[in-house]
C-alpha cells in the first residue's frame, strides 16, 4: 500500500459527504453535480482500495472505513482553513482585530479610540471583549491586551506601565473621609476581579502598608472592575482603583486620589501579538500609540508610593 496521499479534490468531496451524510447536499455545498461529487468519492476508494460509504436505497452511511478517515479529514480541512485566513490576513494592512477584556475595553481603549482612529483612519478596527484565551489563528485576531504576571513565551510580549491599585473616590467624598484611619468608616466597594493573582492586593492589604490592622469585608462586590469603578464615580463608595482603568477618570477629576500610597498587583498588562508580526504597519501603529497614551497619565504616578504586598 502506498503512503501517497490522494488528490485533495477527492478528500474534499468525502469530507462534504460525510458532515452531510448525502451525496446530493455535499455537491450544492462544493458546487457541483451529484455525479462529479460521486466520480471524486469513487477516485477516492479506489486509491485506498476499500468502499468509505455503503451507498443505500435513500441514503449514505460510512463504512469503516469511512468512520477511520471522516474526522481526520474534518480537522484537516479545518486547520488548512485557519492557516489560510491566516496567511490572508498579514497581507491586510488596513484591518487590525484587537480582543481585550471588558473592564480594559469600557475604560482605557474605548474612551480614546477617537484618538488613534483620528490619527490612522487608514486603519479598520475590530474589537472582541473577551477573556478567554486567545488562539490568534484560529479566532482570527491580530492583537491581545491581556493583565497577568506571566504571558505565554511563544508570543511577542511588550509589558506595558506597571499596574498598582489604590483607593480613589469622587472629590465630595474624599472631603468627607480626608485620612487613611476614615476609611475604616467610610462606604467600600469590592472588587473581586483582582482576586485570582495571590498574594491578592485587596483592601486588608492595602491598609496593612498604612499599618492599620482592618480587614474590612462588608460593602457592595462587583465580578467586573469597570461595575465597581462606575459605583465609585456614583458615589458609591471608596474603590480600589486599578491604575490602568482609573487614570483617565482622575485625570479628568472625576475621581481623585487623595493618599500617596499604593499596593503593586505584582502583574502588568501585555500588548501580545504573533512573533513576526509586530511589525506590520497596523500592528506596530497601535503598539505605539498604546505607548504614546500611557505617557499622557504618567504624571499620576509620580509622587506616588508604590509598595509591595506584605
Amino acid at each position: 500500500m502506498s503512503d501517497r496521499l490522494p488528490p485533495l479534490t477527492a478528500l474534499r468531496a468525502f469530507d462534504a459527504a460525510a458532515r452531510h451524510m448525502s451525496f446530493a447536499k455535499a455537491a450544492d455545498e462544493l458546487s457541483v453535480t451529484p455525479a462529479a461529487l460521486s466520480f471524486q468519492i469513487k477516485s477516492l476508494e479506489a486509491h485506498l482500495g476499500a468502499p468509505l460509504f455503503r451507498r443505500l436505497n435513500r441514503a449514505v452511511e460510512l463504512t469503516e472505513a469511512g468512520q477511520v478517515l471522516a474526522p481526520g479529514a474534518a480537522d484537516g480541512f479545518a486547520t488548512l482553513t485557519v492557516a489560510w485566513r491566516a496567511a490572508q490576513r498579514l497581507q491586510d494592512e488596513q484591518t487590525l482585530t484587537v480582543t481585550a477584556g471588558p473592564a480594559f475595553t469600557a475604560k482605557w481603549l474605548a474612551p480614546r479610540l477617537y484618538e488613534f482612529a483620528h490619527t490612522h483612519p487608514e486603519v479598520e478596527l475590530r474589537f472582541s471583549a473577551s477573556l478567554k484565551i486567545v488562539d490568534f489563528a484560529r479566532d482570527a485576531v491580530d492583537v491581545a491586551v491581556r493583565f497577568g504576571r506571566r504571558v505565554d513565551p511563544e508570543l511577542w510580549a511588550l509589558p506595558l506601565a506597571e499596574e498598582w491599585v489604590a483607593p480613589v473616590m469622587t472629590p465630595a467624598l474624599a472631603q468627607k473621609y480626608p485620612t487613611p484611619e476614615s476609611l475604616t468608616k467610610a462606604p467600600l466597594i469590592f472588587d473581586d476581579s483582582i482576586n485570582f493573582l495571590e498574594p491578592a492586593p485587596d483592601w486588608a492589604a492595602w491598609f496593612r502598608t498604612m499599618g492599620i490592622d482592618y480587614k474590612p469585608d462588608h460593602g457592595p462586590r462587583f465580578s467586573q472592575a469597570d461595575h465597581a469603578i462606575d459605583a465609585a464615580l456614583a458615589g458609591v463608595g471608596v474603590v480600589l482603583g486599578r491604575r490602568a482603568l482609573v487614570v483617565k477618570d482622575i485625570d479628568e477629576g472625576r475621581l481623585v486620589l487623595p493618599f500617596p500610597r499604593a499596593v503593586s498587583t505584582g502583574a502588568r498588562f501585555h500588548f501580545l501579538c504573533t512573533r513576526g508580526s509586530e511589525d506590520r504597519p497596523q500592528v506596530r501603529a497601535f503598539r505605539e500609540w498604546i505607548v504614546a497614551e500611557i505617557a499622557k497619565t504618567a504624571y499620576i504616578t509620580q509622587g506616588l508610593e508604590i509598595v509591595p504586598i506584605s
